[in-house]
C-alpha cells in the first residue's frame, strides 16, 4: 500500500500538471503520514540531498556554457564547421551535428545546445532548402551528444546519486567514446536522408578560412581540455574545474572575443541561477523520494523481481533498458537521474555491470527520451524554433532513433565501449 500511495499520488501529480520538485516533495509527504513518520524528516531528507559538497560543479558548469552562449561561441564553432564541411551534399546538416557536439562539450546541457544552435541553424536551412522536419531532427538528436561528451553536469547528478563513492573523472572519460559514436552515427544518418531528398551542396572556402574559423572557435573550445586535464593530472578536482571554467570563460569572452557586454553578463547570470535554482529543487526533492524508495526497499523487491523473470543478465539488461527509455519520455533527466539510480543500480552491480558503466546508459537511455514524445523537451524546443508540430517530425526521426538503439546496445553489451578509456587512467 505504500509504494501504491508514493507512486501514485507522484503520478497523479504529474498528470495533472504539477512541477516535478512539487510533485516528488508531496508524493513523499503524503506516503510519509501513511507511514507515521515525522513530516520533518522530508525536509532534513531535502536538505541532505542538496547539502553535496560535489553538487558546487554543477552551477559553475551551467555559469560556464551560459556566459559562452551570451559571448557567441555558438556562432564561431558553426562559422569552424561550416567552413569544413559546407562543400559536401547536405553539408548544413552535419555542420548541425558536428557544432551541436562541441558546443555541448562546453555547455554540458542538451537544453542549451538545442537553443543555441537551433536558433542558428533551423532558419539557415530551413533558408537553403531543407525542409523543416529534417533540420529539426537533426537539431534535436544532436543536441543530445552534449550529455555524454564532458563535462556533464548530469553526470555529476548520477555520481552524487549513487552514493558519492564514483570518481567524476571516470564518468567524464566513459562518455567520451559513446558520445563520438552518437555524434559520427547521427552524421550518417544526417549524410544519408540528405542525399535522398537531394539537398544542395555548398562550396568550400579554402582551408585558409578553415584555419582563421578554428583560430576563432579554439579559445571556447580549450575550455574542455582545460577542465579534463586539470581533472585527470590531480591539479584540481571537478569542483574546482567548473569554477576555473568560469573564470576563463569570463577572460576569453571580455578579452579575447571581446563579445560579452553587460547585458549579456547578467542575462548569463540570471538564466544559471534560474537552472541551477530548478536543478537543487530536484535534486532535494528526489532525494526525500529516495530515501523513501530506500526505506521500502524497492531496490531489493525490484531485484527479486527481474530474476524471477530471468536470471540471464542479457534479458535483465534488456528490460532495465525498456523501463528507463519508457521513463525517459515521460519525466525530465535530471529527477529520473536521482529516483532511478538508488533503483536500479543495486540490481546492475548485482549481475556484475560496473558502476560507470551503468551511468553512461542511464544518460543515453534518458538522453533519448528528451527527444521522444509525450514529454521530449528538446525535441519541443527546436519544434518550437522550426515552427513544426511535434506530429510532423515523428515520421521522419526514426532513423536517428536508430543511431541511438544502436549506441546503447554498445554501452549496455560491451563494457569496453564506456571502460577503456578510465581504465587507462586508473
Amino acid at each position: 500500500m505504500d509504494l501504491l500511495i508514493l507512486f501514485g499520488a507522484l503520478i497523479i501529480l504529474l498528470v495533472i500538471g504539477v512541477p516535478v520538485a512539487f510533485s516528488l516533495g508531496l508524493a513523499s509527504l503524503a506516503t510519509m503520514a501513511y507511514l507515521d513518520i515525522p513530516l520533518v524528516v522530508a525536509f532534513q531528507r531535502m536538505a541532505a540531498g542538496m547539502n553535496v559538497f560535489a553538487l558546487m560543479a554543477i552551477p559553475f558548469f551551467i555559469y560556464a556554457g551560459e556566459l559562452m552562449n551570451q559571448s557567441g561561441i555558438a556562432e564561431r564553432l558553426v562559422k569552424f564547421a561550416h567552413s569544413l564541411l559546407a562543400r559536401v551534399r547536405g553539408g548544413l546538416g552535419l555542420v548541425n551535428v558536428s557544432s551541436s557536439m562541441m558546443f555541448g562539450a562546453i555547455s554540458g546541457s542538451a537544453v542549451a545546445s538545442a537553443s543555441a544552435m537551433g536558433s542558428t541553424l533551423i532558419p539557415m536551412m530551413k533558408k537553403q532548402g531543407y525542409d523543416a522536419d529534417y533540420a529539426v531532427n537533426v537539431t534535436a538528436t544532436a543536441a543530445t551528444t552534449g550529455l555524454l561528451i564532458p563535462p556533464s553536469h548530469n553526470m555529476i547528478i548520477y555520481a552524487i546519486s549513487a552514493g558519492g563513492g564514483l570518481s567524476i573523472g571516470s564518468l567524464f572519460l566513459a562518455g567520451i567514446v559513446p558520445g563520438i559514436l552518437l555524434g559520427l552515427g547521427l552524421m550518417l544518418v544526417t549524410y544519408l536522408v540528405a542525399v535522398k531528398r537531394g539537398y544542395p551542396r555548398g562550396a568550400f572556402p579554402g582551408w585558409s578560412q578553415v584555419l582563421r574559423h578554428f583560430i576563432g572557435a579554439f579559445p571556447g573550445l580549450f575550455t574542455v581540455f582545460i577542465i579534463l586535464g586539470g581533472i585527470l593530472s590531480g591539479v584540481f578536482t571537478a569542483t574546482e574545474s567548473s569554477a576555473i571554467a568560469v573564470i576563463y570563460t569570463v577572460i576569453v569572452a571580455v578579452f579575447v572575443y571581446r563579445s560579452l557586454n553587460w547585458n549579456g553578463f547578467v542575462t548569463a547570470s540570471i538564466n544559471a541561477v534560474k537552472t541551477t535554482a530548478m536543478i537543487l529543487l530536484i535534486i532535494g526533492a528526489a532525494g526525500s523520494f529516495g530515501w523513501l524508495l530506500a526505506v521500502m526497499e524497492v531496490p531489493v523487491q525490484l531485484s527479486t523481481v527481474l530474476l524471477t523473470i530471468s536470471e540471464n543478465p542479457l534479458i535483465i539488461l534488456l528490460i532495465v533498458n525498456l523501463i528507463l527509455l519508457m521513463l525517459g519520455t515521460f519525466m525530465d533527466m535530471s529527477p529520473l537521474i536521482v529516483i532511478t539510480t538508488p533503483i536500479f543500480l543495486p540490481v546492475m552491480v548485482g549481475i556484475g555491470m560496473d558502476p560507470v558503466q551503468f551511468g553512461i546508459m542511464l544518460i543515453l537511455n534518458l538522453g533519448l527520451g528528451l527527444v521522444t514524445p509525450p514529454v521530449g523537451t528538446v525535441l519541443f524546443v527546436t519544434c518550437a524554433v522550426g515552427g513544426i508540430r511535434i506530429e510532423d517530425t515523428l515520421r521522419s526521426i526514426w532513423p536517428f532513433y536508430l543511431v541511438f538503439i544502436a549506441v546503447l546496445a554498445l554501452v549496455t553489451y560491451l563494457p569496453s565501449t564506456t571502460l577503456f578509456l578510465p581504465s587507462l587512467f586508473n
